[in-house]
């Protein structure tokens, strides 16, 4: 009996010996701009993208880097009714992002980045829900377009000069 408990204990670990890890490389998880970054923020003054900087890029310690973030918006409407209302508008917010070495003195890194989302207003009287739900949206779209940013720098050498 013990002989097979042994066997079945070797076959198994022989059998998980080639099992990678999904976080074994571990460059994926890190913001190379954590803590050592300066961000600016111009264009559209959405009034979440400064509770989200702090979060994704923390506190400005080491003074490395400046990044400016330009933010442009453009409104489409999708769908006109017959007297004129719309009843669907889709939003394009442009991120331009630019990041500059301060060891440097140079640009290492910019990148244009798009987020969009569409919103059905409402055209008799205030409509609470669909304000929230439009303030809902820049919120997500901002916290996706950063992460995004952030992601793709992951596979960027940051102290490189353009």
């Amino acid at each position: 009996m013990k002989k097979l408990i042994y066997l079945l204990l070797s076959i198994f670990i022989t059998s998980c010996s080639e099992i990678e890890f999904v976080y074994k490389d571990n460059k994926n998880l890190i913001n190379p701009l954590f803590e050592k970054t300066e961000v600016n923020a111009s264009g559209l003054d959405v009034a979440y993208i400064s509770s989200y900087i702090p979060m994704v890029f923390g506190e400005n310690r080491d003074n490395d880097f400046i990044l400016s973030i330009n933010i442009e918006e453009k409104k489409t409407k999708r769908s006109v009714e017959t007297n004129q209302a719309t009843s669907n508008l889709r939003y394009e917010l442009r991120f331009y992002y630019s990041l500059k070495s301060n060891i440097k003195n140079c640009v290492t890194y910019e990148k244009e980045i798009l987020s969009y989302f569409s919103i059905i207003p409402k055209s008799e009287g205030y409509n609470y829900g669909a304000d929230s739900s439009l303030e809902k949206k820049y919120e997500l779209a901002i916290n996706d377009n950063l992460n995004q940013f952030v992601s793709f720098l992951s596979n960027v050498n940051v102290n490189i000069c353009k």
